[in-house]
């Protein structure tokens, strides 16, 4: 699934889920080494376990950042099945 993230630097985070289990995680742009290390910790996450600790995530006081990007693609893939 791609995802538009808004208020962050990243333009599209692409995101596969196999039975609640994130295999995949993709951002285009942002802070390379930081969606990086965000994708490499993610994978193999349970997507619950994943939301819970990237939600509310803040970037320099955005009210956003890329990891809470993430949880809210997240989230949507939940609704989605």
């Amino acid at each position: 699934m791609r995802y538009i993230p808004s208020g962050v630097c990243s333009r599209a985070i692409d995101v596969e889920v196999d039975n609640d289990i994130i295999t995949s995680v993709a951002f285009t742009g942002g802070c390379n080494g930081n969606t990086q290390g965000i994708s490499a910790l993610v994978k193999g996450m349970n997507i619950d376990d994943a939301i819970s600790k990237l939600e509310g995530i803040n970037c320099n006081g955005r009210g956003t950042s890329c990891p809470d990007q993430l949880s809210k693609a997240l989230r949507k893939i939940k609704e989605n099945n």
